[in-house]
């Protein structure tokens, strides 16, 4: 009787929720137009796809990146099957295509709408589904199981805190992660809050995002961002949140030498204009990324507004301070820094890695500041300290190496339940 219950509770929620959607999508395309693209998708018209594809979903840029070791294994089969990969965001989607191009059909997922998901799996026909990390939609879950598609959850991560939260609709939860086949957990502690929330067949396989290795195009984008900004001191604020900007800039201000270049990434793409705005206002002089040109030497802050670069920006930074972690978002993935050798700098908040930053900071790889103000004394620290530097970087490299086969694991799990 409570799942019952529970059920038409989150379709009352999905129901008011549909009310403000188009308002939802009008507002958020003034930011980022592409939330007014492919709007017919968002309600499941995805349209036919040949054969029977392989389906994986990655919710935006984080997960879409964290599933290409995956995604490349797939395609080196023979022969290698379709594959049909979604996702809910523009950026999310631009990853997609950026990372697999015409390899992969990308589609956005629809939201949680039971009719939708429907026509979804209708038109699309996966012979199996690969949900990424935290995606726990119940209506996709019932829906699939109804046509006979089984769900993978891989990659799978879950927070105290985010545990805590589906505990108020624990019966809904239950029945959702019980709707899964199999699930692939990051951590042992991520598997044993998912089984204690009713998830079976769980299986601790590591995180794909070590198995990422550094593209040698953005290795070598990165030395020539280096020759680009010359012999300065470069300190990196990477996948910074609302409200980090404005921190960092103050501490920067405050404690850095005239010769240090910020680079400054933001988090997500429709805040580049808003950022820029609020470096001007600090009195900094600013150069884009996007404008593709040499950086001054009068310059204070180099704006990355570009996507897909990541790797690049760590490979021509002196040290990086991981955004997300600053103010209690959670924290951004600090893996791509230590595979390129870049010492990481951590704020108070990394939740959403909890695990790898402890044990980045336990190897020396990275180390964790209380606010903005200890960052820039960090960073400055660091600047002055080459060894210091080389052995963060190295302890990075070895960290990640330790941590690679997550991908060889998922695909057992997937072998073993006869998905491949």
């Amino acid at each position: 009787m409570l799942i019952v219950f529970q059920r038409a509770f989150y379709q009352l929620l999905l129901g008011l929720a549909l009310l403000f959607l188009p308002l939802r999508l009008l507002l958020r395309g003034l930011k980022e137009r592409g939330y007014w693209r492919h709007i017919p998708e968002r309600f499941g018209f995805a349209g036919a796809l040949p054969g029977q594809p392989v389906w994986l979903h990655a919710v935006s840029v984080g997960e879409a990146r964290a599933a290409a070791p995956l995604v490349e294994k797939l395609l080196a089969q023979t022969p290698a099957p379709p594959i049909l990969m979604t996702c809910m965001t523009p950026a999310g989607r631009a990853t997609l295509e950026s990372l697999f191009g015409t390899r992969a059909a990308v589609r956005y997922l629809p939201y949680d709408l039971g009719w939708a998901m429907r026509r979804f799996l209708q038109q699309t026909r996966p012979r199996f589904g690969i949900v990424m990390e935290t995606e726990l939609w119940p209506n996709l879950v019932r829906e699939a199981r109804r046509a006979g598609i089984e769900l993978f959850l891989v990659n799978a991560r879950l927070s105290e805190r985010s545990a805590r939260g589906y505990r108020k609709l624990e019966t809904l939860t239950r029945a959702t992660l019980g709707g899964f086949a199999a699930v692939a957990a990051q951590t042992r502690a991520d598997a044993a809050r998912l089984l204690a929330l009713g998830a079976h067949g769980v299986k601790v396989a590591g995180n794909l995002k070590f198995d990422i290795d550094p593209p040698a195009a953005q290795l070598e984008r990165g030395d020539v961002f280096r020759e680009r900004i010359g012999q300065r001191p470069v300190w990196l604020v990477a996948s910074t949140r609302d409200g980090e900007e404005r921190l960092v800039l103050e501490a920067f201000a405050q404690h850095a030498p005239a010769d240090v270049l910020l680079v400054m990434v933001p988090r997500h793409p429709q805040r580049f204009d808003e950022v820029a705005a609020l470096i001007k206002s600090r009195g900094l002089s600013l150069q884009r990324r996007s404008a593709n040109e040499a950086v001054s030497p009068s310059t204070r802050v180099w704006l990355g507004d570009s996507l897909g670069e990541m790797f690049a920006y760590y490979r021509a930074a002196d040290c990086a301070l991981i955004g997300g972690s600053l103010l209690p978002f959670g924290g951004q993935n600090l893996i791509e820094a230590c595979a390129v050798g870049c010492p990481v700098i951590l704020g108070p908040h990394t939740e959403n890695f909890k695990q790898a930053a402890e044990d980045a900071i336990a190897q020396g790889a990275a180390l964790r500041v209380n606010d903005a103000g200890a960052w820039a004394r960090e960073a400055m620290r660091l600047t002055q300290d080459s060894a210091a530097r080389q052995r963060m970087g190295e302890a990075g490299q070895a960290f990640t190496a330790a941590h690679k086969g997550a991908t060889g694991r998922v695909f057992e799990l997937l072998d073993h339940r006869g998905a491949r």
